[in-house]
């Protein structure tokens, strides 16, 4: 009798509630091997975006303000006030710089975990997220976990999310996951859902109003959505268009929206300036080469591909340099789009009546994507890439003596600070930077000089040149730091 299975024991021996608890738990334990992988792809992503965004916190490698100011965005959440930037001048209501409320969701873990290593810690999370999403996507669509995995792994390595994750903190780090959910939504034909996920989008940025319209259009091509495509077009544009003529003037000091002054011609352009312009600029189609190109093109057959026009709409339209090429983190939210519609347009293919050469070159592109971003990604060197520079691992004698010099900062006093120091500073203390607009002579003033091609040799009467009539005196110099105290 020890040989009875159960499934042998008659049924009325054994309750109800307890066959539905073991078919909840089988049908989870399922669904966690199936994810299995893809969940160990993302882990290893987030421990190697970690490792990168850490290395370089601690070199003090800071290449803008930004980490600073978010800093100081979710501290003000934290502490119950209003998001305050007093780097970029005093009193500054983030709120009146970018409509991005959604950076709030990181104040309970401010609460754990106070430090500017907090948020590219949780931004590593968010990419990571992303990156289980399009594995597990790519398998569910294309049928195979080996291609579903090589897709995802290619999407980790991709070089917009690598020169994001170098360029410290931002708020897309949200966007980037809500849009890889959207387009897995689209591709499972799950069209409410995919409404329903692009909503949140309207909370990272201003400008994604304009995406989530771009969703309406996507879901009445591929779909013939008609009446959630008007919802979405119509909720889309009429966000934007509050955020931007409303909600951002409203907090803004000058009480307009700041970044008007970017398109050609000012806040009044022309429209042949809009249009033209882009298409005269190399940078604009380099930058549509390395989109495209990371997924041999492909993109082009998908639906999904129209979601990226009104990001790239705004960028190409503007007047400022920063916005048109590869660089820094502009691109991490066309990513998920890209590598996704890859999926999509290898799908269509193989139901198409294609040529074998065409469908061939697709089938090609899964581990040729992956190729193309682990090329890119050690040949420029970005993201993961650069763990192979031993210089990425040891900020040597400047960094020590940065902290040196920070650990003679108090909490909680005015300072006034270069770039690489900033975020530490925006952490503890009321932080401005030495560039910007200050409210007076702050009680601490930290110089980091390395790298400037003429140094001042008086730093006290540097200091008091940007506030007439104060007087410093030298609290800390060694390599290139410099602490000044106001007398």
């Amino acid at each position: 009798m020890a040989d009875i299975r159960e499934s042998a024991i008659p049924s009325q021996r054994v309750p109800a509630w307890g066959r539905a608890g073991r078919a909840v738990r089988a049908a989870g334990g399922g669904r966690l091997r199936e994810a299995g992988p893809h969940l160990a792809l993302a882990v290893l992503f987030l421990l190697g975006y970690s490792l990168v965004e850490l290395l370089r916190y601690q070199r003090f490698a800071a290449p803008s303000w930004d980490l600073g100011i978010f800093t100081q965005a979710v501290k003000g959440y934290a502490h119950f006030g209003a998001p305050i930037l007093s780097i970029k001048g005093p009193g500054f209501n983030a709120l009146g710089d970018h409509w991005s409320p959604i950076v709030a969701l990181l104040a309970p873990a401010w609460w754990v975990w106070p430090s500017p290593a907090m948020l590219l810690v949780a931004q590593a999370a968010l990419f990571a997220w992303s990156i289980g999403v399009v594995s597990d996507t790519a398998e569910r669509v294309l049928g195979s976990r080996s291609k579903g995995l090589l897709i995802g792994a290619a999407y980790g390595l991709s070089w917009g999310l690598q020169r994001a994750v170098d360029f410290e903190f931002h708020e897309i780090a949200f966007a980037v996951p809500l849009l890889a959910v959207v387009c897995r939504q689209v591709l499972v034909k799950r069209w409410e859902r995919a409404a329903w996920w692009a909503l949140p989008l309207v909370l990272v940025k201003e400008d994604m109003g304009l995406t989530v319209a771009a969703l309406g259009v996507v879901l009445l091509v591929a779909a013939r959505r008609r009446t959630t495509a008007a919802v979405l077009v119509m909720f889309g544009l009429g966000s934007a268009a509050l955020t931007i003529g409303a909600l951002i003037p409203h907090f803004n000091p000058q009480h307009q929206y700041d970044y008007w002054a970017k398109l050609p011609g000012g806040t009044h352009p022309l429209p042949w300036q809009l249009l033209i312009g882009p298409f005269t600029r190399l940078t604009v189609w380099k930058t549509c080469g390395w989109l495209l190109g990371i997924v041999g093109f492909l993109a082009l057959r998908s639906p999904l591909v129209l979601l990226t026009l009104p990001t790239l709409a705004w960028r190409f339209s503007s007047s400022n340099p920063m916005f048109w090429g590869q660089d820094w983190h502009y691109n991490a939210t066309l990513m998920p789009i890209l590598f996704l519609a890859l999926v999509d347009a290898i799908a269509r293919l193989r139901a198409s009546h294609a040529g074998p050469v065409l469908r061939g070159f697709a089938e090609g592109m899964v581990p040729g994507a992956l190729a193309i971003a682990a090329a890119c990604t050690v040949s420029l060197p970005v993201g993961v890439g650069a763990l192979s520079d031993p210089g990425t691992w040891s900020g040597g004698r400047h960094a020590a003596a940065l902290r040196d010099a920070l650990a003679l900062v108090p909490h909680g006093v005015t300072v006034e600070s270069t770039m690489g120091p900033l975020s530490r500073l925006a952490a503890t203390d009321d932080a401005y930077w030495v560039g910007g607009c200050k409210p007076g002579p702050p009680r601490y003033l930290v110089l980091d000089t390395a790298g400037w091609d003429n140094p001042p040799t008086d730093l006290p009467a540097y200091g008091a040149a940007f506030h007439p009539g104060a007087r410093f005196t030298v609290l800390f110099s060694r390599d290139q730091v410099t602490v000044l105290r106001l007398r």
